[in-house]
């Protein structure tokens, strides 16, 4: 379990809140396009990295992995961020935000399943109300930049059209039914521009461009010495 402090936007209102999450849940392989989806699996076996079992796959990670702040530690050099966008059920409603699905490359070549717990997951501190952004859903753009040495380049870029919809993930995950209160869902994630690849900073947005409105949110990894 883990506390979130987020700014929750419904409609013109905001209001700042503590979303307790009980329940973190990684969907992959989301893709509409199959051969977007197939692209994507290519990538990741060019790392050594073996095809998913089902498409889209649901992994489970610790909750106490969420995290808003503006830095996280992670082992070795290998890990890297991905955009994502995620689904939130809080006090009966269900809410959209953006996050990283930060994952340990070197791991995720072995066992998916613990590379994704090898991470912390770092998520905007701000919610969109998913009623206010449903009725043009598919406009909503997805953006990631990885940051070295004074560059920001842009790492992926792509409309959440690319992955199945909201609604379709969690009855997959959930057999027809409702995603519980106290879940949150990454959605998953476009391919990258240039291969996937780590950087000492890692930055993200989700843009409404029907209300002009953008949550962004970035952090810095310190990588941790492998001693053996």
């Amino acid at each position: 379990m883990t506390a979130l402090d987020v700014t929750i936007h419904r409609g013109a209102k905001m209001s700042a809140e503590t979303v307790t999450i009980h329940q973190l849940v990684i969907a992959g392989w989301t893709g509409r396009d199959q051969a977007a989806v197939e692209h994507h699996i290519k990538e990741l076996e060019a790392l050594g990295i073996a095809r998913p079992a089902t498409t889209p796959i649901f992994y489970r990670a610790a909750a106490s992995r969420l995290t808003t702040a503006g830095a996280i530690e992670a082992t070795g050099g290998d890990s890297s961020g991905e955009v994502e966008f995620v689904m939130v059920a809080h006090k009966g409603a269900l809410f959209v935000g953006i996050g990283s699905d930060h994952t340990d490359r070197k791991v995720e070549t072995y066992n998916v399943t613990v590379s994704k717990q090898m991470c912390e997951k770092p998520v905007a501190p701000e919610l969109w109300a998913f009623d206010d952004v449903a009725p043009h859903w598919d406009k909503l753009i997805l953006r990631s930049w990885a940051c070295e040495g004074g560059a920001r380049t842009l790492y992926q870029e792509g409309s959440v059209a690319a992955m199945r919809p909201p609604a379709e993930l969690i009855a997959r995950y959930t057999d027809g039914k409702g995603l519980p209160d106290g879940t949150l869902m990454f959605c998953g994630t476009l391919a990258a521009k240039g291969g996937i690849r780590p950087a000492p900073r890692f930055e993200f947005e989700i843009e409404d461009p029907v209300r002009g409105l953008t949550i962004r949110h970035g952090y810095d990894i310190k990588t941790l010495p492998v001693m053996g």
